[in-house]
């Protein structure tokens, strides 16, 4: 019988400087995501092995132009990615999109919300 490590409840109280809070904030906000969100990526980055795509794409800003509707392909530095749009959205090329994840060939985008 293997016995489990005592689990942490994932909650974690946090004091930070004020300007790192809002720098943080901002941040999440560009990136379409909740800060709570956005601090578990950043602290993910570490954690989790990453790839050619995570390494250069996630986080960069494409524009809605880069999309290939018709094929379902993104245009991303001269490659062409299949692409899924975060919340099963429809692709605009009006838009711009931030890359959320890489996932071999597929990149899941959202798009930025203008103000």
């Amino acid at each position: 019988m293997v016995k489990k490590k005592n689990m942490k409840s994932g909650n974690i109280p946090l004091r930070i400087d004020p300007e790192l809070h809002e720098f943080l904030a901002e941040r999440a906000a560009q990136e379409g995501r909740s800060l709570n969100n956005y601090i578990t990526k950043l602290l993910m980055a570490d954690y989790q092995p990453r790839n050619f795509e995570d390494r250069q794409f996630v986080g960069q800003v494409i524009s809605g132009k880069d999309i290939d509707i018709k094929s379902g392909l993104v245009n991303v530095s001269g490659i062409y990615y299949r692409y899924l749009i975060d919340n099963s959205a429809v692709a605009k090329s009006d838009g711009n999109y931030v890359i959320l994840e890489a996932n071999g060939n597929i990149l899941t985008l959202r798009q930025i919300m203008k103000d």
